[in-house]
C-alpha cells in the first residue's frame, strides 16, 4: 500500500518538475526572442538602406527596389547572386501609402453572424412561445 502511494506521489512531483521546467525554457525563449528583434529593429531603422518594393519572380528569384542613403537601385536577387539591374530615378519610384486601419473585432464577428444567419436563429428562439 504505502509503495503505491509512494509511486503515485513520485510520478506526481516528476510531471510537476518537467511541467516546470517546460514553463521555463518558454519564458526564457519568448524573451530572448524580444530581445533579438528589438536588436534587429533597432539596427533596421538606424541602418542607411531600405527594402522599398519586393517582387517573386519564381522560388529562389525576386526583382527588389531598394533606397541606398540617396539612390533607388533595382536589384535581382537569386539563391547564389545578387545584380544591380539598373539605378532609378525618385521620380520613377511610387511611393506606397499603406493606411493600416484598426481592426474592429466586434464589426467582423457581426459580418459573420449575417453571413451564416446567426442572428436570425437567435431570434428566431426568442420569438417561440
Amino acid at each position: 500500500m504505502f509503495l503505491t502511494v509512494s509511486a503515485a506521489v513520485n510520478s506526481i512531483a516528476q510531471f510537476v518538475t518537467v511541467l516546470l521546467i517546460f514553463l521555463f525554457v518558454l519564458v526564457i525563449t519568448y524573451f530572448t526572442t524580444r530581445y533579438i528583434a528589438s536588436i534587429e529593429k533597432k539596427r533596421m531603422v538606424t541602418g542607411n538602406m531600405e527594402l522599398l518594393d519586393a517582387l517573386r519572380i519564381s522560388n529562389n528569384k525576386y526583382l527588389q527596389i531598394v533606397k541606398v542613403g540617396s539612390k533607388y537601385l533595382c536589384l535581382a536577387v537569386c539563391k547564389d547572386t545578387v545584380t544591380m539591374l539598373v539605378e532609378l530615378e525618385q521620380e520613377d519610384i511610387k511611393e506606397i501609402e499603406s493606411e493600416i486601419k484598426p481592426v474592429n473585432f466586434q464589426d467582423i464577428l457581426e459580418k459573420v453572424k449575417k453571413k451564416t444567419g446567426f442572428m436570425e436563429k437567435e431570434t428566431n428562439k426568442e420569438n417561440r412561445p
